[in-house]
């Protein structure tokens, strides 16, 4: 049985995996300038496995990082600007930050505060984060966060516990502290026994003060030529080659990259028409976007099965049957955790002894459908189940 842990890796605290350590990446304000992609593109071949990671929350990872390269990696990263010096402040810094955030708007101005008044919040479970949605569109609504400043349709400013509809309409000088008297809620309540907020509103009746107004219609960003956003590209299953970034940075000229929930990345260049390149979905329906998958083994040693070759092969298969599972969303889970996809899929196969579960509907953790199910019986068994 797999043990879920209650935290997440971070750079300080990495995370013992099959093939080493798995250092996390937080960008500062969701964004990462063109000498800290290279920069982080050579540390990724010097200490780890020749791949930066894309994390399904916007976060950069390098894995395969061994114990003894450690202190190293640490030191290069604090020299590229991409790492706190306190490790605490560095744990709590799990912000995602609306994509076209521009120095001195709204959004800016809230991830300032926002940073400034981490050490006043207060213990937290690890996982726990924030959303900061107040870009010219709501792009966050499907990524989870705890906390979330999101906009009204008037363009007033809410605070929105994730799980409820409704939020607090707030000032921006009341933002700040609001998501602290949230958080204090949250804790006298009982809340670090249910670890996230949305499970603990589920449990705990949230005061109706903090239920007065709905937030805009929530959107998420597709690949493609954005109007606002400019150009904007997935990352299947979030794994990044070092020379194929280095290439896309060079061929459009980029200055920074963003990146996006639903690992995909939004790069600020001159000519968005012309980050096209190989391993790179530059489009909308691309049938891996629509799909979820962890390293899988020999990667992670709660893994027995490979995830990424199936998850591929069954979401192009899925994309050519007109008949069935079209348009459907996948999630291959090396094991019960689900870190991939921490959330329902249409269809989610959970690898359990070398062989795998089917969920339908569900989350990793959830009961599944079939059980004990080989690689090759799976398209069949998803067909008839």
């Amino acid at each position: 049985m797999s043990v879920v842990k209650g935290w997440c890796p971070g750079a300080h605290r990495p995370m013992l995996s099959g093939d080493g350590l798995v250092v996390r990446v937080r960008p500062f304000r969701g964004e990462l300038n063109r000498a800290q992609v290279l920069g982080l593109c050579d540390l990724a071949e010097r200490f780890g496995n020749g791949l930066i990671e894309l994390t399904s929350r916007a976060n950069l990872q390098l894995r395969g990082i061994a114990h003894e390269d450690h202190p190293a990696l640490l030191a290069a990263l604090q020299g590229l600007g991409l790492l706190d010096l306190d490790p605490s402040l560095e744990a709590r810094r799990n912000m995602l930050v609306a994509p076209d955030r521009s120095p001195g708007d709204l959004t800016d101005r809230l991830c300032t505060r926002l940073i400034e008044a981490l050490p006043q919040l207060p213990d937290l479970p690890a996982k726990m984060g924030y959303v900061i949605d107040t870009g010219a569109r709501a792009w966050l609504g499907e990524a989870i966060g705890d906390f979330r400043l999101e906009l009204a349709e008037n363009g007033a400013l809410l605070l929105r516990a994730d799980g409820v509809a409704l939020g607090r309409p707030v000032s921006e000088a009341e933002a700040v502290p609001a998501i602290i008297e949230l958080a204090e809620w949250f804790v006298a309540t009982g809340g670090r026994d249910n670890g996230r907020v949305a499970r603990h509103v589920a449990k705990a009746a949230l005061p109706e003060m903090w239920q007065r107004a709905a937030p805009r219609a929530l959107g998420w960003p597709e690949p493609g030529i954005d109007p606002e956003l400019g150009a904007v590209l997935g990352v299947p299953f979030g794994a990044l080659e070092p020379d194929a970034l280095r290439g896309l940075i060079a061929q459009c000229g980029a200055t920074a990259l963003r990146p996006l929930p639903g690992r995909m990345l939004r790069l600020l260049c001159p000519q968005p028409e012309a980050a096209l390149h190989p391993g790179f979905v530059a489009a909308p329906g691309a049938p891996e976007m629509r799909a979820s998958a962890c390293p899988g083994a020999p990667y992670c040693p709660a893994a027995s099965v490979e995830t990424r070759s199936l998850a591929r092969r069954l979401a192009r298969r899925a994309s050519a049957d007109t008949d069935t599972n079209t348009g459907v969303s996948l999630h291959v889970s090396g094991c019960a955790k689900g870190c991939a996809h921490p959330r329902r899929a249409d269809l989610t196969l959970v690898g359990r002894d070398g062989r795998f579960d089917l969920v339908r509907g569900g989350a990793p953790w959830d009961p599944p459908s079939l059980t004990g199910l080989d690689p090759s019986q799976i398209s069949d068994a998803i067909r008839s189940a």
